[in-house]
């Protein structure tokens, strides 16, 4: 092949909008129908004060209720709140994107977006214009009020095209909650990211029903299009839209963990303008977003475990391993691992040294099989090389 063969694939490479699975900031979580320009602008802020954007959160994205109840009867248009947005979107995404940032919007595959809002249904290509006027960056794709003719599949391709159509490269965020085996389908129609499970809230439950649910479903990610198990809820502690019981912050480290492991989208959720010390030092965790964002993007792999406790592995690029154990129960368990099971037999005088994300403390080279005792809820996750 010509060396400027070359040269085009590795920068195609680099232009991919979902290289790596995105990471932002999305309202939904912690604010609801509760959002309005003031909001929009302090979050932008404290992304960037807070070191969010350096480590990698670049998307601030707007979830459902931003618009008016109801189309501009001249134009046809979705229009925004001339409350929450007195100064219209473009001037909202104008400052989102004078911090560094890139700009999300919402909308739904239905004729109305899950709070009564207006869809998209048979407006895709207005409103994928609309959305490119903004200056939009990304947008969320919901599946409310879809009439019953319409087509699941189709109404994707449909606003795939439209996007494409818009003029201005925007990440599709399809979000049709798992329906119409929506992994086997999404990538052909365009999608970047695509929601494969049901709404999230505030507890370990939750998460921790979302997490094992999506086992089988770990090797449909790959760069390009990743499977998104929903935004994150750390940092939240039981307040905001999605508050329910909340959680505690060993709940925080294994969720963040569990979706690092799983190249999920790193969607924060929690109100970033307060986040404290803990959970932003949690989720600016090197080493484990350096295993989410790993170049190759191979999937993560379920190796032994009851319902309970888990063990998983993901091989990462320059000859690294990242190994998460999991205790998903209620009480105190042992948590297995074995060599074997990840394609390191004893006989091959090879084991793996590893070294602990959440401390840097480095446990030299096992081999063969390990036992740990993990608390409930807690979790411990190692990068690791061969070694003998």
């Amino acid at each position: 092949m010509p060396t400027g063969s070359f040269k085009m694939i590795f920068v195609r490479s680099e232009l991919m909008l979902s290289r790596t699975p995105p990471m932002g900031f999305n309202t939904w979580n912690t604010f609801g129908e509760n959002i309005n320009e003031s909001v929009i602008k302090e979050t932008a802020d404290a992304m960037v004060e807070k070191g969010l954007l350096e480590a990698g959160y670049n998307y601030l994205v707007i979830d459902d209720c931003w618009s008016e109840r109801e189309r501009d009867p001249e134009t046809g248009k979705i229009v925004p709140d001339k409350i929450k947005f007195p100064n219209g979107m473009k001037a909202v995404s104008d400052y989102v994107h004078s911090k560094g940032l890139k700009f999300g919007m919402y909308s739904c595959a239905g004729t109305r977006t899950c709070a009564d809002y207006p869809g998209s249904f048979d407006h895709e290509f207005l409103d994928a214009r609309t959305f490119a006027e903004y200056g939009a960056d990304f947008l969320k794709y919901d599946f409310c009020y879809k009439p019953n003719v319409a087509n699941g599949p189709l109404l994707y391709r449909k606003m795939g095209m439209a996007l494409k159509a818009s003029g201005r490269e925007i990440l599709f965020s399809a979000c049709n909650w798992g329906n119409d085996e929506v992994n086997t389908w999404i990538r052909s129609a365009g999608a970047h990211m695509y929601r494969s499970t049901g709404d999230i809230n505030d507890s370990f439950p939750s998460m921790r029903d979302i997490s094992l649910s999506q086992i089988d479903n770990l090797a449909y990610s790959a760069p390009g299009c990743f499977n998104d198990i929903d935004m994150l809820t750390i940092g939240m502690y039981g307040e905001g839209n999605v508050g329910s019981s909340g959680c505690t912050d060993i709940d925080y480290k294994t969720q963040f963990a569990v979706w690092c492991m799983f190249s999920a989208p790193l969607m924060l959720g929690g109100d970033i303008r307060n986040l404290n010390d803990k959970m932003l030092e949690l989720v600016k965790n090197k080493d484990l977003i350096r295993i989410n964002q790993d170049e190759e993007g191979r999937p993560a792999f379920c190796t032994t475990g009851s319902r309970e406790a888990k063990s998983f592995v993901k091989l990462l690029s320059d000859n690294e391993i990242a190994v998460l154990l999991v205790n998903f129960g209620e009480s105190d368990a042992h948590v297995e691992f074995y060599f074997e099971n990840i394609g390191i037999p004893a006989a091959s005088g090879y084991g793996l040294e590893m070294r602990d994300v959440f401390t840097g403390k480095n446990l030299g080279v096992k081999k063969e099989f390990m036992r740990r005792k993990i608390a409930a809820h807690d979790c411990e996750c190692y990068i690791c090389k061969l070694a003998k």
